[in-house]
């Protein structure tokens, strides 16, 4: 197994035992992650991402397979399954991944997945009506910016009582 493999294989692990400090360590200082819902983090943000949805994940599941890489690029396939924290509906997310690498870590990190699927999945009926719109896609990524800024706040806030 080529080594990129196994640092794949490392940070979905971590994520099936809620390890946001594993899945971080396998990132290089500069990563870059993208995804639907978060189209541009980089460097801390996107472990931050991780730690706030490890953190708030309910009933939670993740599944991965198809794991392949070289020395520059891989990918995987995983899914997850959990409680959306916001409605308490039930998610079940169908992702592929891309990546890429330097320095023996993930500096390029790309999840895509179907948004309106998701979306109808995590906010009921009115996902399914309008997810599709993109005011409604961009709504999702403000308020889950929004999260993500609340949350690195609250993260540095208990760094400086310490």
């Amino acid at each position: 197994m080529h080594p990129n493999e196994q640092l794949i294989e490392r940070f979905y692990t971590s994520f099936q035992k809620r390890d946001p400090d594993g899945m971080v360590a396998c990132y290089h200082p500069e990563i870059r992650f993208s995804d639907p819902v978060f189209p541009d983090l980089r460097g801390e943000s996107a472990g931050a991402m991780w730690r706030m949805l490890s953190a708030r994940a309910k009933s939670f599941e993740l599944t991965f397979r198809d794991v392949r890489a070289d020395g520059e690029r891989g990918s995987a396939h995983w899914e997850a399954s959990y409680d959306f924290s916001l409605t308490g509906r039930r998610v079940h997310n169908v992702i592929d991944a891309s990546f890429q690498f330097r320095d023996g870590k993930i500096i390029r990190h790309e999840d895509t997945f179907d948004l309106w699927r998701w979306l109808s999945m995590a906010l009921g009926p009115k996902g399914r009506l309008l997810g599709w719109l993109p005011p409604v896609q961009n709504a999702m990524r403000k308020n889950a910016a929004g999260g993500l800024r609340d949350f690195e706040a609250a993260e540095r806030a208990k760094g400086a009582a310490r």
